[in-house]
């Protein structure tokens, strides 16, 4: 009986000291959601200019390293993990110091930070591009440009639920076999890690569950289903509307012979879906598109901002992809 309390007593204190642990840990680790663009009232160390903290595999990401690279500017380039290339470093201490909503890219200018992917690009043109080299001087195109800006643009905490919106929202629910086959090499315990401290939790869970039944058996989900074919039905409207936008304009770019930050957001959303491959359903049957695809690929900035990031994780889920889909073991139902 002694020894029983003893030991009641033992595993009682382990427990309380596992929960103080906890909550000291996720006090430090608080995550919230931070306003778009400069934040110029926030300091933070910096060694050079420009500071980027970026993923590999982000789609935003992309899209400011391929904006960067059409400018020429020089940056400092700190990686960042994210759940599906390793694990949770943006909600690690350090991060959150950098940014406390626990996203990338973070663009520092000289100290400051300029939060979320549409905001950075604007900053960038705006401090640099004194000849309107990606930025149309004339107002109508400009305008053009504007908005397809926003069409290329990720809007909101849920984008899956949301991909009507924009190109950028449709994107995210086409990404989810490539994060299935991603997520089933990394530790369970590494996922967890969201579960327990990132602010999106439907995030994590949805990564655990595809962490257990692995890319075949996610794929037949009936919500996943839903998800991929709303995802490939919205994509398919936007690229209608990109096919129609540069036959009016004449090409080769979405303001007819100008390259501009329009077209630096649509050349990530193509390269997603060359990673997911779905080129062969969305894009390569439609000539317009693929030769718009094939101009995006010869430009310096697709291969110093996509092509030189390519993570190993991602072409090996790539290649797992179209291997299935090779041997016909895609499940029926969805888009291939």
């Amino acid at each position: 009986m002694e020894l029983s309390a003893v030991m009641g007593g033992v595993i009682g204190a382990v427990i309380l000291l596992a929960l103080t642990l906890f909550l000291r840990e996720r006090a430090q680790r608080q995550t919230r959601p931070m306003p778009a663009g400069l934040q110029a009232d926030i300091s933070l160390p910096f060694a050079a200019q420009w500071t980027l903290y970026h993923n590999p595999f982000s789609l935003c990401s992309k899209k400011i390293r391929v904006c960067l690279a059409e400018y020429g500017v020089a940056y400092d380039s700190v990686a960042i993990d994210l759940i599906e290339t390793g694990s949770y470093q943006n909600i690690s201490r350090e991060f959150l110091k950098v940014n406390p909503a626990a996203t990338v890219p973070v663009l520092l200018h000289n100290a400051h930070p300029v939060y979320e992917s549409h905001e950075q690009l604007n900053y960038v043109a705006a401090v640099v591009d004194q000849t309107g080299l990606l930025v149309p001087q004339d107002p109508q195109l400009r305008q053009v440009m504007d908005a397809w800006v926003y069409k290329t643009s990720l809007l909101g905490d849920d984008p899956v639920g949301a991909p009507e919106a924009t190109a950028g929202n449709a994107v995210p629910g086409l990404t989810v076999p490539i994060f299935a086959s991603m997520l089933a090499k990394i530790p369970t315990v590494k996922i967890v890690e969201g579960l327990l401290f990132h602010r999106i939790k439907k995030r994590a869970l949805l990564f655990l569950l595809m962490k257990r039944r692995g890319l075949q058996k996610t794929l037949t989900l009936k919500p996943v289903t839903g998800v991929l074919n709303r995802s490939a039905k919205a994509m398919t409207a936007h690229l209608h509307e990109l096919e129609l936008q540069l036959e009016n304009s004449g090409g080769p770019w979405i303001c007819a012979d100008q390259f501009t930050l329009a077209d630096v957001g649509m050349m990530v959303i193509f390269d997603r879906l060359r990673e997911g491959d779905w080129l062969h359903t969305l894009v390569h049957h439609r000539p317009v598109l693929d030769a718009y695809w094939t101009a995006l690929q010869q430009r310096p900035s697709y291969q110093a901002g996509c092509a030189d990031f390519t993570h190993p994780a991602v072409a090996e889920a790539t290649a797992e992809l179209a291997a299935l889909k090779q041997a016909d073991q895609w499940p029926s139902g969805i888009p291939r």
